[in-house]
């Protein structure tokens, strides 16, 4: 290896690729800020050592391809970035955001790059043509990138187009890596903005000689093709581990590679090349499309390894290990197996005046055996392992974020809304595995309906530990994707695993929920049903269920998730510090030892429209149903009357009392029954609001 070398030497007659098995721009932030104040913090008087880049050299360059003319009449070569892409897009989104920067000073208004000098002999042009692109001297004002992605990159466009500016873009696909360019080129924007303000021109000029001389890398050449992708396996990025769905994907990559060309023809291996990357391209665009919020990948491969193979639950990393190490290992296309094959061998036809020596007289084609060596592993298998990825990651993305899915009907997002505000943990394999192999809306609505009521008996209700059944139902998925079960087999399990939570006469048993309810009425805070973890659920489904006969809806799901812990969206109705003269006056029969009972039952809490701030919710019920003003006339809050449907509701109530309280319980409680089909048993329900606690003589509060 040779001594390091400074960027301005590196990109010498050099084009770099980053190739098909490598990801996207994946450096976020944190990343980000470490990079510029190494920078930043950098004395010009000293070198940074950046790492190693490791490179593989491509020794074929068509006439047709882009970069030929440089490769051709230029002496430059290309070459695949193994290691070390993500420092290096980085320096080069810096350069970029450095030019663009440049450029919108108002002093370079009216200039070209070729007339905005950052020295006395250094413009932006020549550290464009350096470092980012040269221009083909034909007239066409043609670009050939020295960095850049592979065409059939996702990124490819967005780099091209967003990034480094060049018109006549498209429309540009863009992900959750596309995202991060974009971020990046932000982020060094506006530090730039700041240190111009501080250092003006001169600080420009610090930052870009110390980027371009004095931040080091130790170049590394891979000559041998076969060590390349064996390589990209063993190296880490700086800053962000490679995920397991990254290397899968150069797993594969590589044993296409093992092949020998009797089992895999030149045009087969590409074929099956070309299938492993728009996989991944899908992929990694289903888990990019919310750009804000993208999915893991690993969440993803790991449960359609569930789906797709059997599941075990020895470790948490079973999938990964079971993936590379037994599935797609290359011992597998290593390790041939002998299977026996029938050949037909023909019968020499004797003449008559022969004597022929045979049972088969009439001289048939007969039946040979020979034994054939084919690889454990088949080209087929991976080929139809990464058509299910492919196929999988749009129903992934779907069962996330079902708002956002074209392919999927109304009745199927409602449901699908449904168990993601209930949390479907360990059903989103079967989840998927429905989305992949159902398009039937009524069989999809029961399957999805038996499933979000499995989980509210089981875990909202009866509390049982979440791993409850999950091998039995990830074994559902698999079985189900294989057509080894029918959904209607699955519906009915549901069904009968919910059964145990009843008595013989249908009824629900108690037993497990009111004791969860009963430790929390008896803890310190005595939160009641205020703290019960299937609270806001429920009172988002009564939400629904008043909504279903109004046109507008009030409260939204997620505004409900991103309240601030000084604002709350369920409200004791009665106040947990009920101080205000209203409170004494209803209440006065209570004893001041039992009044958690009454803020903690289930008809004293409230869904609200809107986040209000906790030091208004000790006003008095008829204070509480008008909106709220400031002194200086400003609204600070919404009434009951123009709030959510069920603070409208609430709002027809006269007054709020013991009474009162006990009355909406058994109305919320009759809504369950209804809701998740569950029948309570005689005084049940009572018994649920825990106000029972009373004696005979307060009857007449009840």
């Amino acid at each position: 290896m040779e001594e390091p070398k400074a960027l301005d030497s590196l990109f010498k007659e050099k084009i770099f690729r980053i190739p098909d098995y490598q990801r996207g721009y994946a450096w976020q932030k944190d990343h980000l800020r470490d990079f510029w104040e190494d920078l930043i913090n950098l004395s010009e008087k000293r070198s940074h050592y950046t790492g190693v880049l490791t490179l593989k050299e491509e020794n074929t360059c068509d006439k047709t391809d882009k970069e030929y003319w440089l490769v051709d009449d230029h002496s430059y070569k290309i070459y695949h970035i193994v290691d070390g892409q993500q420092r290096l897009a980085t320096f080069v989104i810096f350069l970029q955001a450095f030019i663009d920067f440049v450029k919108e000073l108002p002093e370079n208004a009216e200039k070209t790059e070729e007339n905005i000098y950052i020295t006395d002999s250094l413009n932006l042009a020549s550290i464009s043509s350096k470092y980012l692109y040269e221009i083909k001297p034909t007239g066409s004002q043609y670009r050939t990138y020295k960095f850049g992605y592979t065409a059939d990159n996702p990124s490819y466009n967005y780099l091209r187009y967003k990034i480094f500016k060049e018109t006549g873009a498209g429309t540009i696909e863009e992900t959750f890596y596309t995202l991060n360019l974009k971020n990046a080129h932000q982020y060094f924007s506006e530090q730039l903005k700041e240190l111009y303000a501080q250092e003006a021109l001169e600080g420009l000029q610090k930052v870009y000689r110390k980027l371009t001389k004095r931040f080091l890398f130790n170049e590394y050449i891979i000559k041998d093709e076969f060590d390349v992708f064996v390589a990209f396996e063993t190296m880490n990025n700086r800053g962000k581990k490679l995920s397991d769905l990254e290397l899968l994907k150069n797993r594969l990559i590589y044993l296409t590679t093992l092949y020998s060309d009797k089992e895999l023809d030149t045009a087969e291996r590409k074929s099956l090349r070309d299938d492993i990357n728009s996989a991944w391209k899908e992929v990694y665009h289903q888990l990019g499309r919310n750009q804000k919020h993208p999915l893991n990948d690993d969440d993803f491969l790991k449960a359609h390894w569930i789906m797709y193979f059997k599941y075990s639950r020895k470790r948490g990393n079973d999938y990964i290990k079971f993936l590379l190490d037994e599935q797609f290992s290359p011992q597998k296309v290593h390790k041939k197996v002998e299977r026996e094959v029938i050949l037909e061998q023909p019968e020499e036809l004797r003449t008559d005046f022969e004597i022929i020596d045979t049972d088969d007289e009439n001289g048939e084609i007969t039946e040979d055996h020979a034994v054939v060596s084919t690889a454990l592993l088949q080209p087929l298998e991976i080929k139809k392992y990464v058509n299910s990825l492919k196929t999988s990651a749009v129903h992934w993305f779907n069962s996330h974020y079902p708002h956002l899915a074209t392919e999927l009907n109304d009745e199927a997002k409602k449901h699908l809304d449904k168990l993601n505000r209930i949390g479907m943990g360990y059903f989103r394999p079967l989840v998927m595995a429905v989305l992949k192999n159902c398009s039937d809306v009524s069989e999809q609505s029961k399957i999805f309906t038996a499933i979000e009521r499995f989980i509210f008996i089981e875990f909202r209700l009866n509390q049982t530990r979440r791993n409850y059944r999950d091998s039995e139902f990830y074994n559902a998925a698999r079985e189900y994707d294989r057509r080894e079960k029918t959904l209607d087999d699955i519906c009915t399990r549901l069904k009968d695993l919910a059964a145990s939570s009843f008595n013989e006469d249908g009824t629900f048993d108690l037993d497990y929920f009111y004791n969860y309810l009963k430790k929390r009425f008896n803890s310190d805070g005595h939160s009641g049903y205020y703290g019960w973890n299937g609270l806001r659920y429920f009172l988002y489904e009564y939400e629904l269920n008043l909504l279903s006969n109004s046109r507008q809806q009030k409260v939204y799901w997620e505004d409900l998730l991103k309240t601030p812990k000084d604002r709350v969206s369920i409200e004791h109705i009665y106040p947990q510090t009920p101080d205000n003269d209203y409170w004494q006056e209803k209440f006065s029969e209570v004893g001041e030892s039992e009044y958690y009972l009454y803020q903690g039952s289930i008809g004293n809490l409230l869904l609200l429209s809107s986040s209000i701030n906790s030091s208004l919710q000790n006003d008095g019920f008829d204070d509480k149903k008008k909106p709220k003003f400031n002194d200086k006339g400003e609204k600070i809050r919404n009434g009951y009357a123009d709030g959510s449907h069920s603070e409208i509701e609430v709002s027809s109530y006269c007054e709020w009392n013991p009474e009162k309280i006990k009355e909406r319980g058994l109305k919320l409680l009759s809504f369950m029954e209804s809701r998740w089909e569950i029948r309570f048993n005689g005084n049940d329900k009572e018994k649920l609001l825990f106000l029972e606690v009373l004696s005979e003589g307060d009857n007449n509060i009840m």
